[in-house]
This record gives C-alpha cells, sequence and structure tokens, in this order.
C-alpha cells in the first residue's frame, strides 16, 4: 500500500468515525473469511459497518473527532463496528462475540463517551431505534383503537339484546 493509498484510506476512516453514532472496537483473533463475511452481513442488515483496520491508519484517523480517546484501544488485530443508530452496531457485535470466542469486544464510545467492554454490552442489551418507534407507534394507536372499540360496544350490545328478543318471540 503506497502513500497514497494510505492517505485515502485515512479520509475514509476519518468520514466513519465523523459520522458515526457508536463505535465498537473489537479484537478479532482467527476468524475465517465465511465467519468476517457472516458478521459484515449482520452488520449491514441493521445499518452498521464492520471494518478490519490498521492500528496505524485508524489512530490518525480519530484525530479530530469526537472518538479521539479511543486510541488507546487500537492495539493487536483489530476491527471496528460503527453504526448511525448508537445500539445498532454494539447489538451485533456482542451477540456475535457471544456466539464466538474469536472476536472479543474490548470497548467503544457513543458520542465522546467512553465505553468499556461491560458498557458495551449494557448498550447493546437496549432497544434499537426501530424498536423504539414500533413501541412508540403501538401507544399512539392503542389509546384510537380502545376509543373505537368503546364506541362500538353499545352498538353491539344492543344488536345482541334485539336479537335476544327476537329469539324469544318466535
Amino acid at each position: 500500500m503506497d502513500r497514497t493509498q494510505k492517505a485515502d484510506l485515512v479520509d475514509v476512516l476519518h468520514e466513519t468515525f465523523t459520522g458515526a453514532g457508536v463505535v465498537v472496537v473489537t479484537q478479532q483473533s482467527g476468524l475465517t473469511v465465511a465467519e468476517t463475511e457472516d458478521l459484515r452481513r449482520q452488520m449491514r442488515e441493521v445499518g452498521a459497518r464492520y471494518k478490519v483496520t490498521k492500528n496505524r491508519l485508524a489512530r490518525r484517523a480519530l484525530q479530530g473527532t469526537q472518538y479521539e480517546a479511543l486510541v488507546e484501544q487500537f492495539t493487536g488485530p483489530t476491527a471496528i463496528a460503527t453504526s448511525e443508530d448508537p445500539v445498532a452496531a454494539a447489538k451485533v457485535a456482542v451477540k456475535f462475540a457471544d456466539g464466538n470466542d474469536k472476536l472479543t469486544v474490548i470497548g467503544g464510545a457513543l458520542g465522546d463517551k467512553m465505553l468499556d467492554a461491560a458498557a458495551v454490552k449494557a448498550l447493546a442489551s437496549l432497544p434499537s431505534l426501530d424498536e423504539l418507534r414500533g413501541k412508540i407507534v403501538g401507544l399512539v394507536n392503542a389509546p384510537a383503537t380502545k376509543i373505537a372499540g368503546v364506541l362500538q360496544a353499545p352498538a353491539g350490545q344492543l344488536a345482541r339484546v334485539f336479537s335476544a328478543h327476537a329469539s324469544q318471540s318466535e
């Protein structure tokens, strides 16, 4: 890799860090290509990205971003998971690491707040942005459904009374 390619990679990583809502730093040791592709596919499904990085280039890319304090975590075979959704990347990375001992979550950051491995796992246990949106829609729809049910109940009761009275008359 020549200097221009390295500079381009640093620029791409810098943009990735700048636009990310969360960064999860992992160490991978011995992941096969198939396992890595499976992890990347899972990340893409939730709108996240997973990238194996060169530590030196990643440290340069972190400069001038809100994640600059992550520099110390870039040692060994490192990869990053990023997403705009503050929970998506953490959720997939932790789930994959639980099922595969070749991937270890070592930390991360949510905005300017640094996270250790336990905090990333706690973040992964939170509902995702889409799940929260679904709950809000359900809460908003629930009163409307109840109102419709209450308004229809008297008419249904009257219909049952008339039906019972008609069957008694026969």
